[in-house]
C-alpha cells in the first residue's frame, strides 16, 4: 500500500512511500523530449515534454509509479484493489492502458487546467502490458503548484475529484476517505482542552467528585501532544490517510530547500512501514520500498529507501533533456554507517 501527497512551501514538492512486499528493481529514470513514447490503442508521442520519476524499465519502456513533467506537473499511481474498473475500449475516446496513463497525462499536460480536458476523453482500457506484467488496480493523484486531483477508474466510467487535503492512500475510494476524515475534525496540535471538568463543575456541587483538600483538578494534562488523543497510528490505507493528513496540515517547514526537502520527508516517515508489521505469507512483509519527493520547480527528483535513510537526488535539468533514450540511475541503497570520529 502507499501514501502520496503534495505540499509547498517557496516551492512545490510531490512524492510518495512506495510500500510493498517486493522491489522491481525500480530506478530513477529520466524520460528526454524526444523519446517515442508508443501507446497500444493511441497514436505515437514523438516529442513531448521531459518527464523524471521513479520506474521500472522494462523493454525499453519507463513503468512510472510517480513522476513529475518539466513543467511542474506531477502524478503517482497507488494501488486500488477490488475497486479499479478498466473499461474496454470505445469508439471517440482516447483508450488508455493503466500503466501509460501518467506518461500519456505528463507529456502533454503543462498543468491541471489541461490535464482536465484530456481526462474527459480518457478511456482506461483492460490491456496488460504482457502475461509476466498483468495490469495493477490503480488509481491516481495528479498535482502541479496550484492544487492536486485524485483519478479512480469505476465501473461507470472515470471519476474526477478535485482534492483538497492533497494526499492520497490505497482504499477505500476518494470519497469516503474525506468522509471519514471528518470523524477526526477534532484533532489538534494544541494542548488538549479538559471540557470534562467544566462539566462537573457546572453540573452542581458534587463534592465526591472533587479533591477539595487538595485545591486541585482532578483531571491533569499529564503529556504533550494530547491533543492528537485518537489519531489513528494503525497501518491500513484509510487510518494513513488521517495520519497523513494531520501530519501535513499542521506540519511547519521553513523556505529553503533544505528545510523543505527535509520535512517533507518527516511527513512521509510518519506513514512508513517498518517490515515485520505486515505480513503478507511465505516470510514476505510489506515494507517501504522507497520514498521520494519532487521538487516540481526545479525538477529534482530526491529519494531514500528502505535500506538507506540518506536522501539521493537526481536533478533533470543536469540531462540531455533533447536526448531520445532513457537516463537511468539505479537506486543507492546499503551504504554503511559512517564513524564520524574514526
Amino acid at each position: 500500500m502507499c501514501t502520496a501527497i503534495a505540499c509547498r512551501t517557496k516551492d512545490s514538492y510531490f512524492g510518495r512511500n512506495l510500500d510493498l512486499e517486493y522491489s522491481y528493481e525500480e530506478t530513477v529514470t529520466v524520460t528526454p523530449r524526444k523519446f517515442p513514447f508508443c501507446f497500444r490503442k493511441g497514436d505515437r508521442l514523438r516529442s513531448h515534454y521531459a518527464i523524471i520519476g521513479m520506474a521500472y524499465v522494462k523493454e525499453d519502456y519507463p513503468l512510472y509509479y510517480d513522476a513529475a513533467n518539466e513543467k511542474g506537473l506531477a502524478m503517482a499511481g497507488l494501488n486500488f484493489p477490488g475497486n479499479a474498473v478498466y473499461q474496454p475500449e470505445k469508439e471517440g475516446f482516447d483508450n488508455i492502458a493503466p500503466f501509460e496513463l501518467i506518461p500519456w497525462i505528463l507529456g502533454q499536460c503543462e498543468n491541471i487546467t489541461e490535464a482536465k480536458k484530456l481526462l474527459k476523453r480518457l478511456n482506461p482500457v483492460k490491456i496488460h502490458f504482457s502475461e509476466e506484467l498483468p495490469l495493477s488496480p490503480l488509481h491516481w493523484m495528479l498535482s502541479d503548484k496550484t492544487g492536486s486531483l485524485v483519478i479512480e477508474p469505476a465501473t461507470e466510467g472515470l471519476r474526477i475529484y478535485e482534492n483538497p487535503a492533497e494526499l492520497l492512500t490505497n482504499n477505500p475510494p476518494f470519497e469516503y476517505q474525506m468522509l471519514h476524515l471528518s470523524d477526526y475534525m477534532n484533532l489538534s496540535n494544541q494542548p488538549i482542552e479538559n471540557r470534562l471538568e467544566q462539566c462537573i463543575s457546572k453540573s452542581g456541587e458534587n463534592s465526591a467528585c472533587k479533591d477539595e483538600a487538595a485545591g486541585s483538578e482532578l483531571l491533569s494534562k499529564y503529556s504533550r501532544g494530547m491533543g492528537a488523543i485518537g489519531l489513528p497510528g494503525d497501518l491500513s490505507s484509510a487510518s494513513r490517510f488521517v495520519k497523513a493528513a494531520f501530519t501535513k496540515l499542521y506540519s511547519v517547514s521553513g523556505t529553503s530547500e533544505t528545510e523543505s526537502v527535509h520535512q517533507f520527508f518527516h511527513i512521509l516517515s510518519s506513514v512508513e512501514q517498518q517490515r515485520g508489521c505486515v505480513e503478507m505469507g511465505k516470510n514476505l512483509y510489506e515494507i517501504t520500498i522507497y520514498s521520494s519527493c519532487c521538487n516540481l520547480d526545479k525538477g529534482i527528483y530526491y529519494y531514500r529507501t528502505y535500506e538507506n535513510s540518506r536522501i539521493i537526488g537526481v536533478d533533470m535539468q543536469k540531462e540531455n533533456l533533447e536526448g531520445t533514450r532513457l537516463i537511468c540511475y539505479s537506486l543507492l541503497k546499503d551504504t554503511g554507517f559512517p564513524i564520524q570520529n574514526s
